[in-house]
């Protein structure tokens, strides 16, 4: 029997028959294996597809046995259980069942049925080797008014595509919005004794993976009603104070522990709404005294002497005072960098050494349309140290602007946390949260009228804004609070509101008070030129200054 002849790249060359047999059962094998691991893998995703077409085997061999009378036996025996559970515990069933139906449903039905089309109308689709790579859904989880899509890109691409793509996708799924979210996930605390197990498990699940994003739908805008205020927690918690609520229905909890924190927005667009949510979230501070509050009113009081009470010390209609205080936040600054020097960078509050909080509800005010050039200077010097110096100190500043450019706001970029409510220029978006912050979703200049209290914030671990919406505090619920959670005396006390005539400075250097500059306000222009002193002991009108009777 003569070998058989094996073309290798066009070369004939003689092989015994044993060898070609064991090559190629070899080969097989190693495709079977590959094709199991396949199976495997696929199993083990799908699994829940894997349950759905056993379920229906089992049943269709017990219709065959017994009947349809077992069907409806089961039928009834779960709708009953649904029932209690719905009666007894209808969240835990909405988030286990309910949602998880919906999401099973909308994936196949909503988004895999037409997802091929969609990606290549909206230019998401790669070319390669004369084939195409699309995105892969991966999973879809279902909120009462989201919908999280679980995408991994194709080699090639970066989030940046989605974000410029993020309309197109929403509408094609008919949906108004579109969140793009490319951070990477953060594993829930754990706590209990399989907590080191528990986070073993979520360094692998929650691990970091930048091919992965996720896509948010909003199904329905829980934003369009106000949010309610929230309840007064017992003790603030100044890393998470609750103040709105976010397109998830989850709770918008601010960072206010060693922050600044700028608001931005035009007229009637919800900055007073932030600033009473915040002090409601430190009520309770503010009346055992963790908290005290320093608040400035550039505008008459029209907006923070509603609730004068829970202020340890508040200005609303002098120029000179606004600068003093500002200057003695500097002082008490200056006074704690002596104390915590070498000992902690971060200040931890205590009703000894309080968290001061500066609330300036109209900062352009005192920054670019102060006419005294003078006390310009000296707030805009007092707001520079506290907000390069303060922050880790315990002294903060949480001012409201209408207008976020740098000639009105010199001091924008020295505020770490920004809010973003309603704006009237596109420009205005990227000034106030960054560069190409409205390309990645921050809409602020398209937020309509009728829905004041709505921004847009950064939160931590996410570099694309999300959209909260910020508890409406009326009036008469702001009287109620100023009375239940007053501010207790403050230690230091306002200064004089009547101008002391100046005193000389010693000539050893030292400072008036307890350790302190005490700051003066400075003397009035002259509305013309000084008259020589020959002229003036002709006229006499020193002694015309001093009170006597002109000759």
């Amino acid at each position: 029997m003569r070998a058989p002849l094996v073309n290798f790249r066009r070369f004939q060359v003689a092989a015994p028959w044993p060898l070609v047999w064991t090559v190629t059962a070899l080969f097989l094998l190693a495709r079977l294996a590959v094709a199991l691991v396949r199976f495997v893998v696929v199993a083990v995703r799908h699994w829940r597809m894997v349950l759905v077409v056993a379920v229906v085997l089992v049943a269709v061999d017990v219709y065959r046995s017994y009947g349809w009378w077992p069907h409806l036996l089961v039928a009834v025996t779960v709708a009953g259980g649904a029932g209690v559970w719905w009666w007894r515990g209808r969240e835990s069933l909405h988030r286990l069942v309910v949602l998880r139906l919906i999401g099973l449903w909308r994936r196949w039905w909503v988004y895999r049925r037409q997802w091929h089309e969609v990606m290549s109308l909206c230019g998401l689709v790669k070319k390669y080797d004369g084939g195409e790579k699309l995105p892969v859904l991966l999973s879809v989880r279902c909120t009462h008014a989201t919908d999280e899509l679980l995408v991994r890109m194709p080699r090639g691409q970066n989030p940046e595509v989605y974000h410029k793509a993020a309309r197109d996708l929403a509408h094609s799924f008919g949906s108004r919005h579109c969140r793009v979210r490319s951070g990477r996930p953060i594993a829930p605390p754990r706590s209990g004794r399989l907590a080191w197990l528990l986070r073993l498990v979520d360094g692998i699940r929650f691990r970091d993976r930048p091919r992965r994003l996720r896509l948010v739908f909003i199904r329905r805008d829980p934003l369009r009603q106000i949010v309610k205020p929230w309840p007064v927690p017992s003790r603030p918690d100044f890393t998470a104070l609750p103040v709105g609520m976010r397109e998830d229905l989850a709770v918008y909890a601010l960072r206010l522990l060693a922050t600044h924190v700028l608001i931005g927005g035009a007229t009637r667009m919800g900055k007073g709404s932030v600033i009473w949510s915040l002090l409601r979230a430190l009520a309770s501070g503010i009346r055992s005294g963790l908290v005290r509050v320093w608040a400035i009113d550039p505008k008459g009081g029209m907006e923070l002497a509603i609730g004068r009470a829970l202020f340890s010390r508040y200005v609303d209609d002098d120029w000179t005072r606004m600068a003093d205080m500002l200057d003695d936040a500097v002082a008490r600054m200056r006074a704690r960098q002596q104390v915590l020097r070498g000992k902690v960078r971060v200040h931890t509050p205590t009703t000894d050494e309080p968290l001061i909080v500066v609330v300036i509800d109209e900062i352009a005010a005192l920054l670019a349309f102060l006419p005294d050039s003078d006390l310009r200077t000296r707030i805009t010097q007092a707001l520079g140290l506290l907000l390069t110096q303060g922050a880790g100190l315990g002294v903060l500043v949480v001012a409201a602007t209408q207008d976020p450019r740098k000639e009105v706001v010199s001091v924008r970029d020295f505020f770490p946390t920004r809010i973003a409510l309603g704006l009237t220029e596109r420009s205005h978006v990227d000034l106030l949260l960054g560069e190409g912050a409205r390309d990645r979703g921050a809409l602020a200049d398209q937020i309509p009228l009728s829905a004041p209290g709505v921004a847009y914030v950064l939160l931590d671990g996410q570099p694309e804004p999300a959209r909260v919406r910020f508890s409406f505090i009326p009036d008469d619920v702001i009287r109620e609070m100023a009375a239940t959670f007053p501010a207790p005396p403050e230690t230091q006390p306002d200064p004089d509101p009547t101008p002391a005539r100046p005193v000389p400075a010693a000539r050893n250097g030292n400072s008036n008070g307890a350790g302190g500059r005490t700051y003066r306000p400075s003397p009035p222009k002259q509305d013309a030129p000084l008259l020589p002193p020959s002229l003036l002991n002709a006229l006499d009108l020193n002694g015309t200054r001093n009170g006597g009777d002109p000759r």
